[in-house]
């Protein structure tokens, strides 16, 4: 006589094949994974927003140590604003037009040593190097002073020279920056800080 095996025992290879199945085809949380919906604690508590950025933080810094005043003797419009190329071979304005009249004095815009005086691609500039690692620049401009003197702020250092722009315009291009390559807007310098917006 032969005996059949209960039903139930027949069943339990079945479910045992099935859950190995199962655990095989569910990937497993990676180690250190956070947790679905976005995780919470120290990795939420470094998020935010971005720190000020370094540019700004030496501009501060340097009105901070050095007065700085407008080199043209007093307030003028800006012809042409500041206008940094997104790359720094790229084409832009690295600095301000400034309206002044062909023959008029043009002073340094803050305490300083003048780094240089003289041509640059045809045309007359005095660079001076001030506290905080800032280098203000001057063109077209024929200059009273040389490399290596000692100037004040509000200090004549050379007349405007005619013909900086193509329009026509007498104007004094006024820049400054932190590095060779790092410019910034020089209107930033004045106290309180001139703020240019851009027309829509």
């Amino acid at each position: 006589m032969t005996s059949s095996r209960p039903r139930h025992a027949l069943l339990a290879p079945v479910a045992l094949l099935a859950a190995l199945a199962l655990a095989l085809l569910v990937p497993s949380p990676a180690a250190g994974a956070p947790p679905v919906g976005g995780g919470t604690g120290a990795a939420a508590a470094h998020s935010g927003p971005a720190p000020v950025g370094a540019t700004m933080a030496r501009e501060d810094e340097a009105r901070r140590r050095t007065r700085y005043v407008w080199p043209t003797g007093g307030p003028a419009a800006v012809v042409e604003g500041f206008d940094p190329p997104a790359v720094v071979w790229g084409s832009g304005h690295r600095g301000v037009d400034l309206a002044l009249a062909a023959g008029s004095p043009v002073r340094a815009a803050g305490a300083g040593t003048v780094a240089f005086a003289g041509m640059v691609a045809g045309r007359p500039v005095v660079s001076i190097d001030h506290a905080g690692g800032i280098r203000t620049t001057y063109e077209p401009v024929e200059a009273s002073v040389s490399a290596g003197d000692a100037v004040s702020a509000g200090q004549e250092i050379g007349t405007l020279v005619a013909g900086h722009r193509s329009d026509g315009v007498d104007a004094l291009h006024w820049g400054a920056r932190t590095g060779k390559k790092s410019y910034i807007n020089p209107l930033r310098l004045l106290r309180p800080p001139v703020i240019r917006l851009k027309p829509v």
